[in-house]
């Protein structure tokens, strides 16, 4: 099923930009580096990625410190996929993300980003391409380097529990037991539209939930 539906202006090109032979799209997962950030909230981004990557039979992730970030690469049915898991820390995400697209000639259209979702339950993902930041620093640092239009894969991860904790100390605590317990089914359902989006590079807006 295709995803994140962009409508294409006037003259606008809707082909993916080639390098080579190939078609390019750039999937980014967001998180922080570091083993206190592991498993946590803020890092389902990184955790989504690396379930794409094995699923996928991509090669190992190699540190690029030029590029700021990890990376691995594969060739999926005639598309050179480019995963990126920036080791800026969140709040710099965008200078990864950047870096990557401008190594590689990807244009932000054929972006996508996936990121938790304060303001999305848990149990739903949403998509959509461009809009605002919606106070996600990392989103924030991306469109301040490369621009709103790209795609979004809003992994949820509310309600907040307790209402009145911090968001960010929510966001940066880990999943309770019951939310745990769910990962893998949230891993896989994300890792399947981003393969979705890989074969069919259509965009269209939409809510997924996961929970079974």
């Amino acid at each position: 099923m295709p995803f994140l539906q962009k409508r294409p202006q006037v003259g606008q090109a809707t082909g993916l930009y080639t390098l080579g032979q190939h078609k390019s799209v750039l999937l980014v997962g967001l998180g922080n580096v570091g083993r206190e950030y592991e498993a946590t909230r803020h890092n389902i981004g990184f955790a989504c990625l690396d379930a794409f990557a094995q699923a996928n039979d991509f090669n190992a992730w190699i540190e690029k410190k030029d590029l700021h970030c990890q990376l691995a690469t594969n060739i999926i049915s005639g598309v050179q996929v480019i995963l990126c898991k920036p080791t800026t820390m969140m709040n710099l995400s965008g200078e990864a993300v950047q870096a990557v697209a401008h190594f590689y000639r990807v244009l932000p259209e054929h972006i996508v980003v996936v990121h938790d979702e304060l303001d999305v339950p848990f149990g739903s993902i949403r998509l959509r391409t461009g809009g605002s930041a919606a106070g996600h620093n990392g989103l924030k640092s991306i469109i301040q380097h490369i621009g709103e239009d790209f795609g979004r894969v809003r992994v949820g991860v509310g309600p907040k529990n307790p209402p009145q904790i911090d968001s960010a100390a929510f966001v940066l605590a880990h999943f309770n037991a019951e939310e745990k317990a769910q990962l893998k089914h949230l891993t896989q359902e994300t890792s399947a539209i981003l393969s979705e989006y890989v074969y069919s590079n259509e965009l269209l807006n939409e809510t997924r939930s996961f929970l079974v």
